[in-house]
Order: structure tokens, then C-alpha cells, then sequence
């Protein structure tokens, strides 16, 4: 199938950008139902970088993950309310919240990790070994240079 490309948004990278994010949104929706889950690919990024980080702060992991720290707050609340994770307040400060995975967090990690690498096959289908490579490289190179653009800059975590 040729798409018709005689709308100019049609070739910009944001409309391009938008666009595959609905593919790989609506592939992860589908493959976690069909495992009979219900969590959005930011509760599972939040899941994979406490599983990383045990102990990491909120606000830590709006950073970690590339979120606004705001939002996040129901994003771990809702994670809270699954049993997926602990939030516990800091010995040093009772402002901070400490997030750690409960014993089924972790067992829905193992259990979605194969599934996840599954639907980054699928939203690249079309694209051979090599192309997926270069897109890759490409699309991170083009992430990281306007990182700092962002509302919601991705902040590497570092452990105290």
C-alpha cells in the first residue's frame, strides 16, 4: 500500500514521530491484554527503572524514564494500587518516597519483558536488519540532541 503523500505533514518528522508512537502504544495496549494485563508502556518504563533502581525517589525516576515528574505521581500511585511497588518514606527524608517492586511487580517484569522485545519487532516491521540498526542509531542520536528541548528531559539516574 502507497500512502498519499500530498499533505505536507505527511513527510514531517513530529506527524512521522506521532504516528509510530500510536503504533507502538496500541501494540504494547494489545499484546499486554492479550496476556490479560492492563499497564500503559509508562508504568511499564517506571516498573523496569525500580527494578534497576531499587530505592529510587520519584522524582529520580521522572528523570530516569524521560517523564514529567507532575504526572508521574499517579503513574506510581496507580502502580501502588496494582501491587506492583512499594512506596516508602525516606529514614533521612520523610518527603522523600523510596520505590521498590513487590514480589508481583517483579514476577509481571519477567513475565512481560519477552512480550515488550516482541512488540519491538512489530513496530519495525517493514524495516530490514540493517535499516532497523541505522533507524535506531538515528532516532536516538535525533532524541538526545533535543533532550534538553524537552518538557520532561530524560535525567540518567546516579545512585548516591
Amino acid at each position: 500500500m502507497s500512502l498519499d503523500h500530498d499533505i505536507a505533514i505527511y513527510s514531517m518528522p513530529g506527524h512521522l514521530i506521532r504516528r509510530l508512537n500510536q503504533v507502538a502504544v496500541s501494540l504494547f495496549h494489545d499484546e499486554c491484554a492479550k496476556a490479560g494485563h492492563d499497564l500503559t508502556p509508562v508504568q511499564y518504563a517506571a516498573l523496569k527503572a525500580v527494578q534497576k533502581y531499587p530505592g529510587i525517589d520519584q522524582a529520580s525516576l521522572a528523570g530516569a524514564i524521560a517523564y514529567d515528574r507532575t504526572t508521574l505521581g499517579g503513574v506510581v500511585a496507580r502502580l501502588e494500587e496494582k501491587g506492583l511497588i512499594r512506596r516508602e518514606a525516606s529514614p533521612l527524608d520523610r518527603r522523600v518516597r523510596r520505590l521498590t517492586l513487590t514480589a508481583a511487580g517483579e514476577a509481571l517484569i519477567v513475565e512481560l519483558d519477552p512480550l515488550v522485545l516482541r512488540t519491538q519487532d512489530l513496530m519495525l516491521t517493514g524495516l530490514d536488519t540493517a535499516e532497523r540498526a541505522t533507524f535506531l542509531a538515528l532516532l536516538s542520536k535525533a532524541a538526545e540532541a533535543g533532550n534538553d528541548l524537552s518538557r520532561a528531559p530524560l535525567r540518567p539516574y546516579e545512585p548516591k
